[in-house]
């Protein structure tokens, strides 16, 4: 009887046991199926399409590097490879550093600070379109910056018509924009610096700035590697901030144009050539994994 009993209280566990290796793939399979769906499937696509001379009604057919040789000798894909990486050289520091002291000063306890902090968090939640209307109207020739300008005897400046003023116009307007969403994870790692390493580095004599250098970035490099790693991403591949300021046409003559906004004019309408935006979408991939490895081998370097 308590042979039997015994048995038939493991009955339960076996049949548990026997269900534990397809359960997991059970929960997995919404979540692959739709990376499947809208990840692999058109990354795949792509790849085949920039083999082809495929267009938006026409098949096409394969014509091997063919899209990759005439790339090479299209000028307006070396200039929208030059603005993408100007891009990342002018955003990626400033918000890699701003965001942090940022950070730095909304993590005090003050009266208020709750307001300060939601209104630098505001325009993260803001709509890419109106900030960028925002800012055109701000920035336009009549806007109200040159107004300001043209009273206090500076004259009218064309950050809306020079090729670099209206480059470096949207990169302020993604550092702007970004500033919040970078200093809400900063604040995160903030909070796990321990406060006695700030007590010991000031009973040492440390000042505020020593403290910062010696404290406070070394406890949140790998903070700051992360941060590096998504803003070089977002800022290579940008296109709303450009496209909204520059236009279309990509500024004057097109010399602001990124390599997002030339896949965007290259492969829509009628006549698009879907196969040569696919190879330049290709390229894109490929350099922001570059630099993504590039951010991560030298956080390893410092960690020796």
């Amino acid at each position: 009887m308590a042979s039997s009993a015994l048995s038939g209280a493991e009955r339960p566990v076996s049949r548990v046991r026997r269900q534990l290796p397809t359960s997991p793939w059970l929960f997995a399979a919404p979540g692959l199926l739709v990376i499947g769906a809208f990840v692999l499937y058109p990354f795949v696509s792509t790849l085949i399409n920039s083999l082809t001379d495929r267009r938006t009604l026409i098949p096409g057919e394969f014509v091997g590097l063919a899209n990759y040789r005439e790339m090479l000798q299209d000028d307006m894909f070396w200039i929208g490879l030059r603005n993408s990486s100007l891009y990342v050289l002018g955003v990626v520091p400033a918000l890699v550093i701003l965001p942090l002291l940022l950070a730095l000063l909304v993590q005090k306890t003050l009266p208020g600070i709750t307001f300060f902090r939601s209104a630098f968090y505001t325009p993260v939640v803001a709509s890419i379109v109106v900030v960028g209307l925002i800012w055109v109207w701000l920035l336009d020739d009549r806007g109200l910056v040159n107004a300001v300008l043209e009273t206090i005897g500076v004259g009218r400046v064309g950050f809306l018509s020079d090729q670099w003023l209206l480059l470096f116009s949207a990169m302020a307007v993604t550092v702007w924009k970004g500033l919040g969403y970078y200093m809400i994870i900063y604040l995160a790692a903030l909070g796990n610096v321990p406060r006695e390493l700030h007590e010991a580095a000031a009973v040492d004599g440390a000042g505020a700035v020593r403290r910062f250098l010696t404290v406070t970035v070394p406890a949140v490099r790998s903070t700051m590697v992360l941060v590096g790693a998504l803003s070089s991403v977002a800022a290579f591949k940008v296109f709303s901030e450009v496209y909204l300021m520059a236009g279309p046409s990509g500024g004057p003559a097109g010399e602001d144009t990124t390599l997002v906004m030339l896949v965007q004019r290259t492969g829509t309408g009628l006549t698009g050539r879907v196969g040569y935006a696919s190879a330049i979408s290709v390229v894109v991939f490929v350099v922001t994994v570059i630099l993504m490895l590039l951010v991560l081998r030298a956080d390893r370097k410092e960690d020796r």
